[in-house]
């Protein structure tokens, strides 16, 4: 068969520049049905050859191609095509996706600047794409479905039902879950949907040619809501975007797109989050589906990366519609153990060390995993019954000394350490990433603020962690 294909691209090749063919060499496609060879012509040159049988497929990308080079929008130029024999030339923009350098970059575990810039370019082009293009696109030759509708929306929503939480083993009551499903779709089909939505906007679909993006795989685009495809690129599972950078790269989003259109902010972070969530579980449909299902393990890599994106949205995002069945279940999804090691991913563990004064009660865990560990400091020396104390706290250097002084207080720490090493080794084994340890003191104002601050110093130069400080009552004080 590839004899038969790569002999159409020869002579399509040949048509279209009257040369020869020194050299043609089969690509990988990855996920994608479609053949890729990279053709060399007689003086070295390299154009890239594509086969595929899906013929609506190639109308909706050879259109979309021509009317975004017309916009100035970088995508690859096609050069020839054979729409009968489902061959076509396009623009060879090398081999490095926006995926391969990022995880070629970030070695460290960083995520440095000139990443966070590329990614600026990357999102200053979007609103261009989805609007100043949007508006002239032939959405006629869209495929499968002219728009992100309610039917495109149930199809991804069973796509995950069926080939993620039923091969993963997740328990749910399909007739709760379907009311939700349709309570869901239609608080996102309110959102404006009048702009072009690429579909698949992620860092695999974004070519880098000499530090600049170019766009490729939006043969699935159609008309939808703006905020889709800024979700997919910043909750995109293996990028693994600090949240951070996302943040920052939202914003700069949203100036990006109010140079060319006029929205309410608020209205468009209303709908914002729900997006996030329904283009995760679309993307966990695919992952169960070519990794559980056609056994390409490699896929199942991305699955620890998206449960722990789907925790993180469940502990900061409120959604303005009830969803109760679909809420058990993601949250059933991140607490399975399973998933959080498939693939062999390596996720950080978040520590959250926090002091508290027991008068107003222990802390709440607020990410919905019920807490930690918590540590009664009142039977250690007080340093508040002395006078010149009294005014300080934990992270003054008088108190600091007096409690370093007391060799309870160290061996105190030091138990505690022991047992909390226990459980920072089994969490990263497991791919938890959430750990809470709080200390509770009478006050809240010296022991407890030195413990905590002290741990934190310790754990930090014995482990490769996330680990933030907090303490509570100072922290009411101040506001």
């Amino acid at each position: 068969m590839n004899t038969e294909i790569k002999k159409r691209l020869t002579q399509l090749y040949t048509k279209w520049c009257g040369a020869k063919i020194s050299h043609i060499a089969q690509m990988s496609a990855h996920g994608s049905d479609r053949k890729y060879f990279r053709i060399y012509g007689e003086n070295g040159e390299s154009v890239i050859g594509v086969q595929n049988d899906d013929k609506r497929e190639n109308t909706a990308f050879l259109t979309f191609s021509k009317q975004f080079r017309e916009h100035n929008i970088p995508v690859p130029q096609i050069y020839a095509e054979d729409t009968a024999k489902g061959i076509y030339l396009e623009e060879d923009l090398g081999d490095t996706t926006l995926f391969d350098y990022l995880t070629e970059i970030r070695r460290g575990g960083d995520f440095p600047e000139k990443l966070v810039r590329i990614y600026e370019n990357v999102i200053e082009k979007l609103p261009d794409l989805q609007i100043t293009a949007g508006r002239k696109l032939n959405f006629d030759v869209c495929y499968p479905r002219p728009s992100f509708d309610k039917q495109s929306m149930m199809w991804d929503l069973n796509y995950f039902k069926y080939y993620f939480l039923k091969l993963a083993k997740i328990p749910f009551d399909e007739q709760y879950l379907e009311n939700d499903f349709h309570k869901f779709t239609d608080f996102l089909l309110s959102a404006e949907r009048d702009f072009f939505l690429f579909r698949d906007f992620q860092s695999r679909n974004i070519m880098l040619l000499n530090d600049e993006p170019y766009f490729i795989d939006y043969q699935g685009g159609r008309r939808g809501a703006l905020q889709y495809d800024v979700a997919s690129l910043l909750f995109d599972a293996k990028a693994d975007i600090p949240q951070e950078i996302r943040d920052h790269l939202l914003n700069h989003y949203l100036a990006s797109l109010r140079k060319i259109y006029d929205f309410k902010e608020e209205k468009f972070m209303q709908f914002y989050y729900g997006y996030v969530f329904i283009r995760i579980m679309q993307a966990l449909g695919a992952y169960g589906f070519r990794g559980f299902y056609e056994r390409k393990e490699h896929f199942l890599k991305s699955v620890p990366f998206a449960i722990r994106n789907l925790e993180r949205l469940l502990q900061t995002a409120k959604l303005p519609v009830e969803l109760p069945a679909l809420t058990e279940a993601w949250w059933k999804l991140v607490r399975s153990s399973f998933l959080r090691t498939l693939g062999n991913a390596k996720l950080k563990l978040r520590l959250r060390i926090q002091s508290f004064s027991f008068k107003r009660g222990i802390p709440v865990d607020e990410t919905g995993h019920g807490g930690g560990f918590v540590f009664d400091c009142r039977a250690l020396p007080n340093p508040g019954r002395y006078e010149q104390y009294k005014n300080l706290t934990g992270n003054d250097k008088p108190v600091i000394d007096f409690l370093k002084s007391e060799f309870v207080v160290d061996q105190f720490l030091l138990n505690i350490t022991r047992l909390i090493d226990n459980s920072i080794q089994n969490y990263r084994e497991r791919n938890f990433t959430d750990l809470m340890i709080s200390f509770g003191c009478t006050g809240g104002q010296h022991r407890s603020v030195y413990c905590a601050n002290t741990l934190a110093k310790i754990l930090e130069k014995k482990f490769d962690i996330d680990i933030s400080v907090r303490h509570r009552e100072q922290e009411m004080k101040e506001h």
